[in-house]
């Protein structure tokens, strides 16, 4: 994964958290980035018109967007295991050892989001050297990433982020791939969850 591809993780990083005073205050800081460590035009022009719809929106606006979005439909969710095992009591196992992988790499967490929070381990594939751990990470995460990106309507003003992840960053999960994952998940009894979740 070479500079271009971090760089992406990073604002994709961002931009899918939770949108807090914090992003808008970093526009010009994405922009900055886009420019200096982006040189691919066509990633960096599909970057662009991804984010700035975004931006579009006012801080309170977008909130409550993000929330109806990732927070209330678990087929958005911005939570790798959820993908992976839905409603399954085998999630916390899930969860531990991502946090062993994390922490074997050195690296802590200093929020309390949980460790399969997609928006953190893109961050952390970012800044992380390349190992056969990460690599597997980098595959888990491109077939939830894909799921996500398939369920989205091509109009949310979200979708060109995981488009843009899928494109330029992530390879393509296979069919079975896709079929895997959605045969080893145990659904919910409700794919809207009755109220929304703040991270922040």
């Amino acid at each position: 994964m070479g500079p271009q591809e971090r760089a992406i993780l990073i604002i994709a990083s961002r931009v899918l958290s939770y949108p807090d005073a914090d992003l808008f205050e970093a526009k010009e800081d994405i922009n900055a980035c886009m420019s200096e460590e982006i040189p691919s035009v066509a990633a960096r022009n599909r970057l662009q018109v991804a984010i700035q719809p975004l931006f579009a929106y006012k801080p309170e606006e977008l909130q409550q967007l993000y929330v109806s979005i990732f927070d209330l439909k678990a087929k958005f969710g911005l939570y790798l295991s959820a993908h992976e095992l839905g409603d399954s009591p085998k999630r916390g196992a899930a969860l531990i050892k991502l946090q062993k992988l994390i922490n074997v790499a050195g690296y802590d967490r200093t929020d309390n989001e949980l460790a399969d929070y997609i928006p953190m381990l893109l961050e952390f594939l970012a800044v992380s050297p390349e190992t056969q751990n990460s690599e597997r990470l980098v595959k888990r995460l491109s077939v939830a990433l894909q799921r996500i990106k398939d369920h989205l309507p091509e109009n949310n003003p979200y979708y060109g982020i995981f488009s843009v992840l899928m494109d330029f960053v992530f390879p393509k999960p296979t069919r079975e791939d896709i079929k895997k994952l959605e045969f080893e998940r145990e659904e919910a009894d409700l794919e809207e969850l009755p109220y929304p979740i703040m991270y922040k």
